[in-house]
Parts: structure tokens; sequence; C-alpha cells
């Protein structure tokens, strides 16, 4: 890797968040672009809130998801895209209120996968975000 692109390149570890489960950290910077990890709905001790309510998931995932664009000087509306992974595809419906309660009138691009379980038990709902940040943050 060239030193240049180097420098360009910061971990972002968010006051407020969970310790990560492994060897990664909760977004990682490139020049304008913000990759936000996997999030989850655990509290900053590492206790899930609402366990086995998707709804609830996704507002603590996206309480979540305000602490990194703080942290890296973004909000809301400079999410570019979302990738949504449920363990019942039906909870579509029901989370996304809660995703416009928070993203307003903007629209990420976003994909939704079904899967057959997640990281921790108990977990119905994880969210990771591609992120541009304005110039000069």
């Amino acid at each position: 890797m060239d030193i240049g692109l180097r420098a360009e390149r910061e971990e972002i570890a968010a006051p407020g968040l969970p310790a990560p489960l492994s060897h990664y950290t909760d977004a990682v910077r490139f020049q304008d672009l913000l990759f936000v990890s996997g999030l989850t709905a655990h509290d900053e001790h590492g206790k899930l809130i609402g366990e086995g309510d998707a709804v609830e998931q996704t507002r603590q995932i996206l309480i979540n998801l305000k602490k990194v664009l703080t942290v890296a000087g973004g909000d809301f509306s400079d999410v570019l895209k979302v990738t949504v992974f449920l363990t019942d595809i039906n909870d579509r419906a029901i989370i996304d209120p809660v995703r416009k309660e928070y993203f307003g009138s903007a629209k990420p691009a976003s994909t939704l996968v079904e899967v057959s379980r997640l990281a921790l038990p108990g977990m119905k709902v994880e969210i990771e975000a591609v992120v541009g940040l304005p110039s000069g943050t």
C-alpha cells in the first residue's frame, strides 16, 4: 500500500458503542467515504436492546449509527447506502417506519438480506452503511 493512501485511511471507534466482537473497528474513513461496520442493537455495555423485537432493535441500531456519523462529522442525509440483514424478511414492513423516522426525506440506496442468524443470540437486525462525508470534515 502506498504511504499516501495509508495517511488518508482512518479507523473510527465511536464513543458509546460496545467493543467490537472481533478484529474490526466501528468504521473506516477513506477520504470522503465512511464505511460503517455492521451495527447491532447493543448498548455501550453490550446489552441487547429489544430482544425479539425488530422495531426496537432497528431503533437502537440507528441510534448507534448516529453516534458513528456524529464522530465522523456526518448525519443521516450523508448515508449513501445501507445493507440490512434480517432473520425474518417479514420484519421489513415493520422496520421501515423507523428508518423513515431517522432518515427523513433522504433515501439511501438499500439492500435487504434475510439470514439464518446473526452474530449474537437474540439479534434480529444488523445494518451496515456507506457514507459520503461532506468535504472538509
